[in-house]
């Protein structure tokens, strides 16, 4: 088959969500399908399974893969950049961290990400019988050397939709605009667009769909309503809550590098979750979460700045639930130390930076990082043992408080709890509705699977799926 790929307008066009509703489509019509992002930006990542072990994804392709029914891979998105300051990014080729590109300038990066991206598109079509593949922010930056979308989209020969969000306004704009700005080849490929994130009737919108066709040649692919759904965001930290008014108050802090946000996205659904740089707000919480942190050490500077790193101090001595998830399970303990400037600037090769001191644990930046799925079992004391499955991603060694262990994985303790105050190694955790149970006391579903069925019958209700078999036909 033909590959489909979902070009944007702009950044937030929806194609992620796009790209995983086509997926579970797709996979309910009987097709082996298979998504893919060459590359992406994000410091919400997954762990996969590789043949050398384990290695990292963006957390949409984790996503797209469950809505196809098929195990995640490193080749859905076989490079993935993590910010680690403004103009830094950290450099993941198929899984694992490269540390020459990732000291290159991004100008001279293209020629070597190629043959990954490229190499990684064609096992996956030879592996399965549709491949659909994401686009990254929009490819009329004419300004940028874009090999992510238009010489992808030209590699793979992949008929293409072009996405735009008309929820923020000037979609025929923005969509006769990038049409007009993107190479012949590209444009060539442009088979159909698609009107996303809408509110109200449809029937509004004539004849803008019509003349935008006369204009182009994009046949009108559907309307998307803005959709109500229980995904994570890919950036994780989502203000959307449908928790009960009486729900208990969980405040975590917005840490300028966190990572891993998107674990959190089941519990938002059964506690008020407030992302927050204000101190009061961790005083008024029910339940304070540390999150994860791609820089630790400015992480933990920042909280000082801000007056949050005292109030999570008054608000475990006052006995408030504190629990920290990998960066914020080290931020929880006494020290850490950067012999080998892991996280870079100031902060990496001087001195020790202190943390919070609720925990004897002392943390230790190495170079190697830390990629793997982990099942453990977690001592609840009275509520009992339960096992979960998790990962972790991390640089930081964690030693001491033997005493305090409440979880062990083959790469040594994991988890340390003392009185009110809980640390963990492990994401995912909070993606367990009976770890929600045992550490908040509310009951919580998973409800990914139910996800999956709706985005697939909103395919089915809102989009030209003729169309769409048509496009993916052998060419």
């Amino acid at each position: 088959m033909r590959p489909l790929m979902v070009l944007g307008c702009t950044s937030d066009a929806g194609k992620s969500l796009l790209v995983t509703a086509l997926c579970a489509w797709f996979r309910r019509e009987g097709v082996r399908v298979a998504p893919f992002k060459a590359q992406n930006m994000s410091n919400n990542a997954r762990v996969v399974a590789t043949d050398h072990g384990s290695g990292e994804i963006g957390v949409a392709q984790w996503l797209q893969a469950r809505a196809a029914g098929i195990e995640p891979d490193i080749r859905m998105n076989p490079v993935l950049l993590k910010p680690e300051a403004d103009t830094q990014s950290q450099v993941i080729v198929r899984g694992q961290v490269d540390r020459a590109l990732t000291d290159t300038p991004w100008q001279a990066r293209h020629d070597a990400l190629w043959d990954p991206m490229a190499s990684a598109c064609d096992e996956l079509r030879a592996d399965f019988d549709l491949v659909v593949i994401e686009g990254a922010g929009s490819p009329a930056e004419i300004n940028l050397v874009d090999q992510v979308n238009n010489r992808m989209v030209e590699h793979a020969d992949a008929a293409a939709l072009l996405v735009s969000d008309i929820d923020r306004g000037g979609s025929f704009a923005h969509l006769f605009g990038t049409w007009s700005l993107v190479p012949d080849a590209t444009r060539s490929r442009l088979a159909g667009f698609v009107l996303n994130k809408f509110r109200g009737d449809p029937l509004l919108l004539a004849p803008g769909p019509d003349r935008l066709t006369a204009m182009t040649g994009m046949v009108h692919a559907g309307t998307v309503p803005m959709l109500s759904h229980r995904l994570p965001q890919e950036e994780g930290a989502s203000e959307h809550t449908d928790a009960p008014i009486d729900a208990p108050v969980v405040a975590i802090p917005r840490l300028p590098f966190g990572s891993n946000l998107d674990e959190f996205h089941v519990l938002s659904h059964v506690a008020n979750v407030r992302w927050t740089a204000n101190p009061r707000s961790i005083l008024e919480a029910d339940v304070v979460i540390l999150p994860g942190s791609k820089h630790v050490a400015a992480d933990m500077e920042w909280m000082r700045e801000q007056g949050l790193a005292g109030a999570v101090v008054r608000a475990a001595d006052a006995g408030m639930p504190i629990i920290g998830v990998c960066g914020g399970a080290m931020m929880l303990g006494d020290r850490l130390d950067d012999p080998h400037g892991v996280e870079g600037g100031r902060h990496g090769t001087g001195g020790p930076t202190r943390m919070l001191g609720l925990l004897p644990l002392r943390t230790t930046m190495q170079p190697k990082k830390l990629a793997a799925h982990v099942a453990i079992d977690f001592n609840h004391g009275d509520a009992g043992h339960q096992n979960y499955d998790g990962y972790e991603i991390r640089n930081g060694v964690v030693d001491g408080g033997d005493e305090l262990v409440v979880a062990t994985s083959p790469n040594g303790p994991v988890a340390w709890q003392l009185g009110n105050v809980t640390a963990t190694t492990v994401h995912g955790l909070f993606e367990h509705p009976v770890f929600i149970e045992a550490t908040l006391g509310v009951v919580a579903l998973d409800v990914l699977d139910k996800t999956f069925v709706q985005l697939a019958d909103a395919v089915e209700a809102h989009l030209d799926t003729n169309l769409l078999r048509r496009l993916t036909q052998s060419s």
